[in-house]
């Protein structure tokens, strides 16, 4: 099957096989950032945008994604790094495995609502697994971010 697909703002048409996945054609095609962690559906390593919204990669098939704009962290580089090194610097990050999808979900977060409530947040984050933390730093590191923007 042929696709085309525009992935980090540059299109790429490519074929496929019918059972390939997101994440596997997004790798092969440079994003290293897209995580395989579960491969469930459950923990958001592999969180992508697909037409801004965000998808976990793992789930979806890459036939699916024909004509669709994909951004991964490689497009979102400096917002990626903005909230990215502002976490790390609050002491938020631990072993960091999870850091591209939860960074990828803040970026769609952030976008959809800039001036997000405490359960927002939590609800909007409940799909990204952190073995190491309890959540507790990401979350004092989202709301001081927001304070800093001015956000809250």
């Amino acid at each position: 099957m042929n696709i085309q697909v525009k992935i980090n703002g540059k299109m790429v048409k490519s074929e496929v096989e019918a059972d390939l996945l997101l994440i596997d054609y997004l790798r092969d095609n440079g994003c290293l950032s897209v995580k395989r962690g579960c491969e469930t559906a459950n923990c958001g390593l592999c969180t992508v945008l697909m037409n801004g919204k965000p998808v976990l990669s793992c789930s979806v098939l890459a036939c699916r994604a024909d004509g669709s704009e994909i951004l991964t962290l490689e497009g979102l580089r400096e917002e990626a790094t903005g909230f990215g090194t502002f976490l790390a610097n609050q002491g938020a990050e631990q072993c960091g495995f999870c850091n591209p999808g939860f960074i990828m979900n803040v970026i769609a977060m952030l976008r959809e609502n800039p001036n997000p409530k405490d359960d927002e947040i939590k609800e909007y984050l409940a799909g990204n697994l952190c073995r190491c933390s309890g959540y507790e730093g990401q979350l004092r590191a989202i709301k001081n971010f927001l304070e800093e923007r001015g956000a809250k």
